[in-house]
């Protein structure tokens, strides 16, 4: 049974001391609630009480919760009698509980860093903030590997006064980073959408947003945000897989950006479109070629239903991956280029050959969709460049080879000189360097060239080769291979390589390793299509290749 809600918080006077209420929300979660619960109570004497709400979970998780209440009077624990379908409800009921003059929420499977809530609660006492926010770190797990959220909101302090003097609060769709003062969500009536529905921090945020609160912001580290992409239950925004998921997010910023309007918050409400092309619309647009036809149909149709209602100011507010996605998927009627949509829609992007121009010069998206101009390309920055450098990469006994293949784009490259290449080697669960190398481009004509149509433009490309020494890794994992180009007018962009496919590449190769005897190495292409490589070192790496192989067959 729900226990009734307090009909008058005791902490909201202007006489008490500010405390804070932490509500935790939980389904199904016994594996990971107890350390949630932990952490927020560990924050000390500033968090007043914890609210854990169990959306009627079948696992324990209820009684589990009933137990650390009997030992801690700061803990209260309501169990609903049936399950919302989202997280939405159960955050509103810890809203509707809540006795302390601030609140903040905790998901159940993340938690609460140490000191986190002091150093919301100074900031929000200090600079009298109805809404203190703090930055968010992901960590991806099991690796352990940490990932700033939004960094550039959060990299030094700041107060706003009203959120339209920053439209990039926008990008910070997150409400779990965040102190909110509880009279202004009461007084203002804001609340997560009931029921279920997927992406509620949207549509919450736009709320808060609309109400023009007084902000402060903070460089603290104040939420772990735990990613468990393994997991045999992925969270509700994880799991992409299905066109319901995209349709969810299409309704869920819809209806943020109608709050908005609705709220004469035009600048906000333009960021949040702008937002969308780099964000929203990138991240799925690169995940299509994993999807079948009917669903990349339907995912096709739909956004180009919702893109209909962005205005010329919109796509111009956005940078110009996504601005160029979203106008190839207004041109064409049906899914088309995909390979070349997920290349573009890559960080960072690459936009792949051929590199067609209009009859007037004018660089365009290919000869059938001459109205998606690629005009910008002519006047960007080469740091913003999407340039395509090929990566073919040879693991042999005798020494790996890196063969990168630098392609023109309109004239930009040659006018800028190419140099050199750094290439990193990348683990990319620790984020740490495990290799360095330095290569020197050399310009040429590919045979292929002589032989491209008409409409293939600026064809030159520029090869650089370099030996790699994997004898030297020593953990079984994933590498990551990071390029910085360097050019002659003292330009440099930060890049990926494109993976190339054919006979001889992209295969599991055995190679002598000087720690483990032997490695097992394989190159292949990420799902955004950029080069990268698998390790598996010494007998127990060999191993566990086999199990796995024979593991897919058996399925």
């Amino acid at each position: 049974m729900d226990p009734p809600a307090p009909t008058a918080p005791t902490d909201l006077t202007a006489s008490a001391a500010p405390t804070v209420t932490v509500v935790v929300i939980g389904y199904d979660d016994a594996a990971h609630v107890r350390d949630a619960v932990r952490s927020a109570l560990a924050q000390g004497p500033a968090v007043r009480e914890v609210i854990a709400v169990d959306d009627c979970s079948t696992d324990g998780s209820g009684a589990l919760l009933d137990g650390l209440a009997a030992h801690e009077p700061r803990l209260t624990v309501v169990r609903r009698e049936t399950n919302s379908g989202g997280c939405g409800t159960p955050r509103n009921d810890g809203i509707a509980r809540a006795t302390s003059s601030y609140l903040m929420f905790l998901d159940s499977d993340d938690v609460l860093p140490t000191g986190a809530v002091d150093a919301l609660l100074a900031a929000a006492v200090r600079h009298d903030a109805q809404v203190t926010a703090g930055l968010c770190v992901r960590r991806e797990l099991p690796s352990g590997h940490e990932s700033p959220w939004q960094p550039e909101l959060y990299a030094k302090a700041a107060v706003v006064t009203h959120p339209a003097r920053r439209p990039r609060l926008v990008h910070d769709t997150l409400c779990v980073n965040k102190l909110y003062r509880t009279d202004f969500l009461r007084e203002h009536a804001i609340r997560f959408p009931d029921g279920r529905f997927v992406y509620e921090d949207f549509v919450f945020t736009a709320r808060v947003l609309a109400a023009a609160p007084r902000m402060a912001l903070i460089p603290d580290r104040v939420y772990v945000w735990h990613v468990r992409r393994a997991a045999e239950r992925l969270s509700l925004s994880l799991d992409r897989s299905g066109i319901d998921n995209w349709q969810a997010r299409l309704d869920a910023h819809r209806q943020s950006v109608d709050i908005l309007l609705a709220a004469s918050q035009k600048r906000l409400a333009r960021a949040a479109r702008s937002y969308f092309l780099d964000h929203s619309l990138r991240m799925y647009a690169r995940e299509l070629d994993l999807r079948g036809p009917e669903y990349r149909s339907q995912w096709w149709t739909r956004t180009r239903a919702y893109l209909e209602s962005f205005d010329t100011a919109d796509f111009e507010a956005a940078p110009a991956p996504g601005r160029v996605v979203g106008r190839l998927v207004l041109a064409s009627a049906a899914p088309r280029d995909l390979p070349r949509v997920k290349e573009v829609a890559a960080r960072p992007a690459r936009l792949l050959p051929p590199y067609t121009r209009a009859p007037d010069g004018t660089p365009v998206w290919s000869a059938d969709l001459p109205q998606v101009s690629l005009e910008h390309l002519l006047h960007r920055p080469m740091d913003l460049l999407p340039v395509t450098v090929d990566g073919e990469l040879r693991p042999s006994a005798r020494g790996t080879r890196l063969t990168l293949r630098l392609h023109e784009l309109y004239g930009r490259v040659a006018d800028a000189g190419p140099r050199t290449a750094d290439v990193e080697i990348i683990d990319r669960r620790r984020g740490t360097v495990l290799q360095r190398r330095t290569a020197t481009f050399d310009a040429l004509h590919d045979a292929y060239a002589e032989e491209a149509s008409s409409d293939d433009a600026d064809d030159e490309t520029w090869v650089a080769t370099s030996v790699l020494d994997l004898s030297a890794l020593g953990r079984p994992g994933t590498c990551d291979i990071r390029l910085r180009l360097h050019f002659a007018d003292g330009s440099r962009r930060d890049a990926t390589a494109h993976a190339v496919r054919g006979p001889g590449l992209l295969r599991r190769v055995a190679v002598p390793s000087r720690r483990h005897g032997l490695l097992l190495a394989q190159p292949y292409a990420t799902h955004s299509g950029a080069l990268a490589l698998r390790t598996a070192p010494g007998l127990r790496g060999v191993v566990s290749v086999v199990r796995r192989r024979a593991a897919r067959l058996l399925h």
